[in-house]
């Protein structure tokens, strides 16, 4: 094909690396291979596209924030899977773009677009809770999201969205144009962007929305993405048109012709509840994505968004570690002796009590991360810390951990509470291993059929009481 593309979108495509799950591991990246996923980012500009590159490899950062990491010059010269957060405070602390050329060799083209962001971060922060209208379509066009800019500011994400929806500053769809511009394109790769002055496509209504797993990390991956296709081509077979919103160019679910449109968007409330807004779906299937989207069910039903499957709250009441526990022990299941974490002083004191090692589990969390069993009052105190880093706006629970312990995996499928088909998976390792990384046998070869029936009944009593419509999955210790 011989024409010239006129191109009107920036994509970002970013590694992640789970580094620091692994202790003992050089931080550094060159050209071995150290990533375990990569996301996709598109927008009008490099700023928009690499900001939302960012929140995309891990959810609980904001964006190119300056705040996150110290200026240590020995950092800027090597590149780690966190440079980039050096780099924000570096140019926050106002290091020149020359300077930083010479420490780090990253292009001072794309220096210039990041001093662009810091430059934008200073201006908020100066302007606190009365930001003009001018600025915030500025920011938003530089690919803030409304959080980062609450944070800047002083205030909350849901009063950064009010106040954007009062000033008229909405993002607009736009579609992937795959010909270059030489003809008219009709593809169903899309995104937002308020870098734009209209929609490129009508929303007629009607469909179902289906959010995705988001980016490969250890002890999420393909699975949810088998789940998620499953789901829509479920669909399709009803005769339901779908949305599928996902970032990560390695799944089938970001397929072309698997659903009817397709959002290369972040997995956020704010995104969601954008999308949301425009294509007024019939509703929205969470139990697909694993983590990522059970973070946001609350913050969406709050914003009465038309949840399909489990509800948000029973969502919530088997995150919330401190709801859950205390669910069980209405209920008379048994577990580990357990108490919600307060201050470090009551930690110690219930650990001394019961005796170590202990478990700190942090709420809403994926795949373990934070979670560690603590042999020592050192310990405890050094896992609360990253614990509660982790899980900022949840309870952290810490349980008597129990060593020698078989562990069993239940899958179930259930409606309106009522289980409808179950499988029951052995550990061949001691409780302890997550169950991501463990290996797991069905069916169970060790287990008595006193022991099965009693697994049969806490299934069942667990989905009755979080009222479960959809695909869960518990862990017990016999």
């Amino acid at each position: 094909a011989c024409f010239e593309p006129s191109l009107d979108y920036c994509v970002v495509k970013m590694p992640r690396w789970d580094l620091s799950k692994f202790t003992r591991v050089s931080k550094n990246i060159g050209s071995s291979m150290k990533s375990v996923g990569e996301v996709m980012a598109i927008g009008r500009n490099f700023e928009e596209a690499f900001q939302k590159a960012l929140r995309m490899v891990d959810e609980n950062v904001t964006g190119f924030d300056p705040n996150l990491k110290d200026v240590d010059e020995e950092e800027l010269k090597e590149p780690t899977d966190k440079r980039m957060f050096v780099v924000a405070a570096a140019l926050n602390a106002n290091y020149s773009v020359e300077k930083l050329y010479d420490l780090t060799k990253i292009d001072r083209w794309f220096l210039e677009k990041m001093k662009n962001i810091i430059e934008v971060y200073g201006q908020i922060e100066k302007h606190g809770l009365n930001i003009p209208k001018e600025l915030l379509l500025r920011a938003k066009q530089l690919g803030f999201s409304d959080k980062q800019i609450a944070n800047s500011e002083g205030s909350t994400e849901l009063a950064v969205r009010s106040q954007r929806k009062e000033y008229g500053v909405l993002p607009f769809v736009k579609q992937i144009d795959t010909v270059a511009g030489e003809w008219p394109a009709s593809t169903n790769y899309l995104y937002m962007t308020y870098n734009a002055a209209a929609h490129d496509i009508d929303f007629v209504g009607g469909y179902t929305m289906v959010i995705g797993s988001g980016v490969y990390r250890i002890g999420s991956s393909v699975e949810f993405d088998w789940c998620a296709v499953g789901c829509l081509r479920e669909l399709r077979n009803l005769g339901r048109k779908t949305v599928m919103v996902n970032y990560n160019p390695e799944t089938v679910s970001t397929d072309y012709d698997m659903c009817d449109r397709l959002y290369f968007e972040e997995i956020s409330f704010e995104v969601v509840m954008n999308i949301y807004d425009v294509e007024n779906p019939e509703g929205i299937i969470l139990s697909m994505g694993g983590q990522l989207p059970n973070n946001i069910a609350m913050d969406l039903h709050r914003q009465q968004a038309r949840i399909l499957g489990t509800s948000p709250e029973s969502v919530d009441g088997a995150e919330n570690r401190f709801k859950f526990s205390r669910m069980l022990d209405r209920k008379g299941i048994l577990q580990p002796r357990w108490k919600e974490l307060t201050n470090l002083k009551s930690a110690l004191e219930f650990s001394k009590d019961v005796g170590y090692p202990c478990l700190v589990r942090p709420s809403y969390v994926l795949s373990g991360a934070a979670m560690n069993v603590a042999h020592c009052d050192k310990d405890l105190e050094e896992y609360l810390l990253s614990a509660s880093q982790v899980s900022k706006e949840h309870p952290v629970v810490i349980s008597k951990f129990l060593t020698e312990a078989k562990e069993i995996d239940v899958d179930a499928v259930a409606a309106d509470g009522e289980i409808l088909c179950m499988a029951v998976s052995e550990h061949v390792e001691n409780a302890g291993v997550h169950s991501g990384d463990a290996t797991l046998v069905t069916p169970p070869q060790d287990i008595n059929a006193e022991t099965l029936e009693q697994i049969k009944v806490i299934a069942c009593d667990i989905a009755s009481l979080l009222d479960v419509t959809g695909p869960f999955n518990m862990q017990l210790i016999a």
